[in-house]
C-alpha cells in the first residue's frame, strides 16, 4: 500500500519574511511548537524577530483566539512586580484604591509572553516558578488562590546557561521554560532573505504613507547587499 502524503501545515506568519532554507527550518519548528502546549524558549540576537515568532506560535495554536499577553521583564519594577504579575485586591497596599487583575490572569486561556526573560528579577523567579508548576496563585491581599490556564513563550538575547552559573537565573526555572527551544539565526546566516526583507518593509512604509511603490534601482539593490 502506498503511503499517504501528509498535507503541509499552512501557517499564518504575519511579519516573518524569508524563504531561505534557514527560515523554512525555523517555520518547521514553529509548526511543531503549535501542536502542543509545551513551554517555548525563543533565543536570538536583538532584532531577529523573537516576538514575531512568539505571536506566530500563538496564532497558529489552539489558543490563537485567546489573549496574547506580553510581560516586558526588562522593565518590571522590583517593588511592584508581584502586583503586576499576580494582581491585587483593593487596599492590599498603599495606593491600591481598587482591585487589579494581574498579567498572569489576563493570559487565562491564552499565551503569556515573557519578553527578555533573562531580565526577570530574582525576587520574582521563585514565585513565578510555582505558578508555572501549579497554575494557581494568590493575588496580593486576596484570601483565596485563583487559577489561570496559560501557555508560556519566553524570549531572550542572553546566555541563560551562563546566567544560571552566575546565580542570576534559577536552573529549575530555565528547565521549565525550555521544554521546546527555537533559536533564530542572525541575518548574516541567511543573507539570501535580505532583498525580500527590504521589499517587505518598503512596501509596508509606502502603504502607510499612501504612496505607490514604483520600483527599485540597481544601486539600491547593490546597497542593501553591501
Amino acid at each position: 500500500a502506498k503511503k499517504e502524503k501528509k498535507t503541509p501545515l499552512i501557517l499564518r506568519r504575519e511579519g516573518i519574511v524569508g524563504s531561505s532554507t534557514v527560515m523554512e527550518a525555523c517555520m518547521e519548528l514553529i509548526a511543531q511548537a503549535t501542536t502542543s502546549d509545551a513551554n517555548v524558549l525563543i533565543t536570538g540576537q536583538t532584532g531577529t524577530g523573537k516576538e514575531l515568532f512568539a505571536r506566530a506560535i500563538h496564532n497558529n495554536s489552539s489558543r490563537g483566539g485567546m489573549a496574547f499577553v506580553t510581560v516586558d521583564c526588562a522593565s518590571l519594577p522590583s517593588s511592584i512586580i508581584e502586583s503586576i504579575l499576580f494582581g491585587h485586591e483593593k487596599g492590599a497596599f498603599t495606593g491600591a484604591d481598587k482591585s487589579r487583575e494581574g498579567l498572569i490572569k489576563q493570559a487565562d486561556g491564552g499565551t503569556l509572553f515573557l519578553d527578555e526573560v533573562g531580565d526577570l528579577p530574582l525576587i520574582a523567579q521563585k514565585s513565578f516558578l510555582r505558578v508555572l508548576q501549579e497554575r494557581h496563585f494568590r493575588p496580593l491581599g486576596a484570601k483565596q488562590e485563583i487559577r489561570s490556564d496559560f501557555r508560556v513563550i519566553a524570549a531572550t538575547n542572553r546566555e541563560l546557561n551562563k546566567m544560571v552559573q552566575e546565580g542570576k537565573l534559577r536552573e529549575d526555572l530555565l528547565f521549565r521554560l525550555r521544554a521546546f527551544n527555537i533559536e533564530i539565526p542572525p541575518l548574516k546566516e541567511h543573507t539570501g532573505d535580505i532583498q525580500e526583507l527590504a521589499f517587505y518593509y518598503i512596501n509596508k512604509i509606502c502603504m502607510r504613507l499612501g504612496t505607490e511603490v514604483k520600483g527599485f534601482s540597481p544601486e539600491f539593490i547593490e546597497a542593501i547587499f553591501a
